[in-house]
C-alpha cells in the first residue's frame, strides 16, 4: 500500500509518500509545496491544487492521510490552513483516493506512542520508522511523513480487527 501523508499550509505543504510492504516501511518520494506570500490567496490554492494532483498522479497512492486542522489563536492563518486543506482533499477525492485524518495528538501517539511528544521526538521516529539519514526539512515535511506513518499504523490496526491479514485497508 502506498500512503500520501500530508502536513496542510498555503505558504508550505508537506508530503511524503510511504510505501507499506508488511510491516515494513518504505520512504518513496518526499518534500514541500510552497506558494508565495505576495501572490493573490487563489492562486496559491490553484498552485497547491494543480501540484497535488501532479505528484498523485506521478506517485499512484493508494490512500491519502492529511492532518486535520487544530485549533488556531491566528483566525487567519486558520482560514487559510484550511482552505489549502480543502483543495489537497479536492485533489485526492477527484483522483477517487480514500481521505483519512488524522489530529495532531493522533499522529503523536501513532508515532511516538504518547499524544504530548515534543515536535523533535517526532521527527527523530520518522527518521528511526524510514531509516532515514537525518530528519527531513523543512519540519512539515517529516510532520507529513507522520501523518503516513500514523495511517500506516492506522491501517494495520484495523485489518487485524477486520482479520485482514493483507495489510490493505478498504474502507
Amino acid at each position: 500500500m502506498r500512503i500520501l501523508g500530508i502536513d496542510p499550509g498555503l505558504a508550505i505543504v508537506g508530503f511524503g509518500f510511504v510505501d507499506k510492504i508488511g510491516s515494513k516501511l518504505h520512504p518513496i518520494q518526499y518534500g514541500c509545496i510552497t506558494t508565495e506570500a505576495e501572490t493573490d490567496q487563489g492562486v496559491r490554492l490553484k498552485q497547491i491544487y494543480e501540484t497535488a494532483l501532479q505528484l498523485i498522479d506521478k506517485y499512484q497512492p493508494d490512500a491519502v492521510a492529511i492532518e486535520k486542522l487544530f485549533f488556531n489563536k491566528n483566525v487567519t492563518t486558520a482560514l487559510s490552513v484550511g482552505q489549502a486543506r480543502g483543495v489537497l482533499v479536492l485533489a485526492a477525492v477527484q483522483r477517487g483516493l480514500p481521505v483519512a485524518e488524522y489530529t495532531p495528538l493522533q499522529v503523536k501517539q501513532a508515532v511516538v506512542g504518547y499524544g504530548k511528544a515534543e515536535k523533535r521526538q517526532v521527527q527523530e521516529m520518522v527518521r528511526m520508522f524510514l531509516n532515514l539519514v537525518s530528519v527531513p526539512k523543512p519540519d512539515d515535511v517529516a510532520d507529513a511523513l507522520a501523518v503516513a506513518i500514523c495511517h500506516a499504523h492506522s491501517s494495520t490496526f484495523l485489518d487485524r480487527m477486520k482479520g485482514n491479514g493483507n495489510g490493505v485497508h478498504k474502507p
